[in-house]
């Protein structure tokens, strides 16, 4: 770190230790964006900045590398840029982000770059800068046609699934690392192995990310909420973090963790060390006894920010409204926001507000009441701050306790995870070979296992 930067940080707010290292979401066009998503709540964000030309300007670039690059105390720092759309800033604006990365990067450290994308602006020349560049990209695509068509459309209404499909050919063809980005919501939520199968078999990927979509809304905008916060017919208003309902586009608690739970069980016999889903690596962190990789699975959280187009830096990406900006870094320095009383108990909060029916949970230990912004409802026993989700999770991270001792297990003898698969294959045969003919059929189909599995054994 440059032992310059603290220097001209007064000692009065210097109260916290600064976080060795923190994550902050670059948006350089603000909430702007060439898509109008129907469940997409940030598009609502333009109406923070009214008259704004929303296009981070060169000066503001170059401060946001210097400052990102001199806060950390890790030997890889990463870069991010999400939005609205980034792409939508233009090649150039990258090539100059790159630039300042070897200006101010020091030796002995390496920079990863990560963009998220919906991908409609993508080329031949876009693709090539990612390689070269060793960018890991995001691409959002929340299944096939249909599915992903029910809510991700254009400005028009017009359906974007080929120009997805385009890029990520693009992507694969020009050997950039990108995962997929996948929203779970109404349209693709009864359905989870033919979205797990379509980007494994189909698309051929092999790093996936599950979203769930939960708008939260106070009864004032449910209606229009409905009709879609991306929905350009409609005046939108500014979403923020209020109200107990949720829209019709919202996954229902225990359909998610039904989504969840049907990916793992064809994952965890034929998938694991081929294809990664974050959330079983979270998971698996967390029986190992490490830090999760997902920030909603922390203990606590508020190291992982977002930066607006004009400089103002927020708690994070779900909370970017009034209440939570910490300042603006042409300012301030981002550290010192970092490390400031309003954002270390913003992040100590998650921890601190947990209902006592979370802290004696059998599974808080992988899921820590998941993230704040999702914590709106009561649990049993009427205490506020339950997480909306909660009932879905519980469910996974039940439901997958045996083959996560099984991997954990593994680990710890300096084995590979992927053992599993045999493993658990080879009980469900002991299974089917103990079970007598009018015995319920060890699948869990509910079947007598003579009209079952029973038949081919």
């Amino acid at each position: 770190m440059n032992s310059n930067l603290f220097a001209a940080v007064p000692t009065t707010l210097r109260a916290n230790a600064p976080p060795a290292s923190f994550h902050v979401l670059a948006k350089p066009t603000g909430a702007t964006c060439n898509l109008d998503c129907k469940y997409c709540f940030f598009l609502s964000k333009e109406m923070l900045y009214p008259g704004s030309r929303f296009r981070m300007a060169d000066d503001l670039l170059e401060q946001y590398i210097k400052q990102v690059i001199e806060g950390q105390r890790v030997p890889e720092i990463v870069v991010a840029w999400q939005g609205g759309e980034p792409t939508m800033m233009g090649l150039d604006f990258f090539e100059r982000s790159i630039a300042y990365e070897k200006k101010y990067l020091p030796p002995g450290k390496t920079i990863l770059n990560t963009i998220q994308t919906n991908g409609t602006l993508l080329d031949d020349e876009w693709c090539e800068f990612f390689r070269a560049h060793n960018f890991l990209v995001g691409l959002s695509l929340d299944g096939p046609r249909a599915m992903h068509d029910a809510y991700r459309v254009d400005k028009g209404g017009a359906p974007t699934f080929d120009k997805v499909m385009r890029a990520a050919h693009l992507l694969q063809t020009h050997n950039v690392d990108f995962n997929i980005l996948c929203t779970i919501h109404a349209a693709n939520a009864d359905h989870p192995l033919e979205v797990y199968r379509f980007f494994r078999d189909e698309l051929k990927t092999n790093y996936i990310q599950f979203i769930p979509i939960v708008e939260r809304v106070t009864p004032e905008l449910l209606e229009v909420a409905n009709e879609g916060w991306g929905d350009s017919h409609h005046t939108r208003a500014l979403y923020t973090l209020d109200g107990s309902l949720v829209t019709d586009r919202s996954v229902k608690p225990e359909q998610w963790g039904d989504f969840l739970s049907a990916i793992f069980d064809e994952w965890v016999r034929r998938d694991v060390g081929t294809v990664f889903v974050q959330m079983f690596d979270a998971a698996l962190a967390s029986w190992v006894g490490v830090p999760p990789s997902l920030c909603i699975f922390g203990e606590t959280c508020g190291n992982a920010l977002a930066l607006e187009h004009n400089g103002d830096l927020y708690s994070c990406d779900h909370f970017v409204e009034p209440r939570f900006k910490l300042g603006n870094i042409r300012q301030d320095l981002m550290i010192e926001l970092v490390a400031s009383d309003q954002q270390r108990a913003f992040g100590n909060a998650k921890r601190d507000t947990l209902p006592k029916y979370c802290r004696e949970c059998v599974v808080r230990f992988a899921c820590h009441g998941e993230c704040p912004r999702n914590r709106f409802i009561s649990s049993p026993d009427g205490e506020p701050g339950l997480n909306y989700l909660c009932a879905g999770y519980k469910k996974f991270f039940t439901h997958i306790d045996h083959p996560m001792k099984v991997m954990t297990d593994l680990l710890k003898q300096n084995r590979y995870a992927d053992e599993v698969m045999e493993i658990l294959n080879q009980e469900e045969k002991d299974r089917l070979t103990r079970a007598g003919r009018n015995d319920p059929c060890p699948c869990g189909s509910g079947k007598k296992f003579k009209h079952c599995h029973g038949r081919t054994v």
